[in-house]
């Protein structure tokens, strides 16, 4: 699992490649929160196109994001290339808070 933070204006884009399970989620949790906390984070996209797994650890994480962002009148992004974890997000429900983009252009 690779995981990586970059920040473009206001917005949080968090790059997750690889497996995004219950060994990893505490750690990114924790990271993004911190980021969350800095005033000038009002948006979050999650970059998951070179993630090839997602359990529900994962979801639960994205989901825990989302009412944080929220708090702060904030929104949730998702790029997503991968059919599989794209399927997983729909089943989900996750698609019905937050936003499905094509590129970093499109949330920011």
């Amino acid at each position: 699992m690779k995981f990586g933070l970059a920040h473009t204006g206001n917005t949080l884009i968090v790059r997750i490649a690889g497996e995004l399970d219950h060994h990893y989620t505490d750690e990114i949790r924790i990271r993004i929160d911190s980021e969350i906390m800095k005033p000038y984070v009002q948006n979050v996209v999650f970059d998951f196109n070179k993630l090839t797994f997602m359990d529900s650890s994962g979801i639960g994480m994205i989901v825990g994001r989302y009412k944080k962002i929220k708090a702060v009148g904030g929104n949730i992004y998702i790029m997503c290339g991968n059919k599989t974890v794209k399927k997983i997000l729909e089943m989900s429900g996750v698609f019905q808070f937050a936003k499905i983009c094509d590129d970093i252009n499109d949330a920011v």
